[in-house]
């Protein structure tokens, strides 16, 4: 099996982005803003696993809009159930990343329960996605993402990230402040 650095995962989808709001949690919360500086970027960090949640939130409020989720593999962990709530919900403009690194990687690395066995598109599929991928391989992502973000949402896509990617600091940006400009920026938007 092979796996991705996550700074090159989170480029691909940069590529793909066009408007959409983007939840970015953990460790994408840190790497996120090394590549996109934009005010519907709302790094979703001290409140481990919600970010699924708050994604789900925006979607429903602003179903014109696609809203991208980086969520981490230890964080969906601790709320799966976040995943029937999305699926009863069925919002078309959901994609819900998982960057599956298989630790802890903001709190010392240690293993997530379940570590190499728990596998993700599995849990959405059951929990009534309609569509949820695997990606081990950044050529096989970049090829694909165009149609995956083109599909009737919720999409689920896990990433196979690389445990020794490394961390930029926290952004100075916090969450308090982002989710007032987000706020302010889907005003302006309609």
């Amino acid at each position: 099996m092979g796996s991705i650095a996550i700074d090159q995962a989170l480029r691909v989808v940069a590529r793909h982005r066009g408007d959409a709001v983007v939840v970015a949690a953990m460790s994408a919360a840190r790497v996120w803003p090394t590549i996109s500086d934009d005010p519907l970027d709302l790094p979703w960090v001290g409140s481990m696993a919600k970010a699924a949640s708050v994604g789900l939130g925006i979607a429903l409020a602003k179903p014109d809009k696609k809203v991208i989720v980086f969520d981490a593999d230890g964080s969906l962990l601790m709320n799966l159930g976040c995943l029937v709530t999305i699926a009863n919900a069925k919002p078309s403009n959901l994609y819900h990343f998982v960057l599956e690194n298989g630790i802890y990687k903001t709190s010392g690395e240690q293993p997530i329960p379940g570590q190499g066995v728990v596998k993700f598109t599995d849990f959405a599929r059951g929990a009534g996605y309609p569509s949820a991928f695997d990606f081990d391989d950044l050529e096989d992502f970049a090829t694909s993402l165009g149609g995956l973000m083109a599909k009737k949402g919720p999409v689920l896509i896990c990433l196979k990230i690389a445990p020794d990617s490394p961390l930029p600091d926290f952004p100075a940006r916090n969450t308090k402040v982002a989710f007032s400009e987000v706020k302010a920026a889907l005003a302006r938007s309609g």
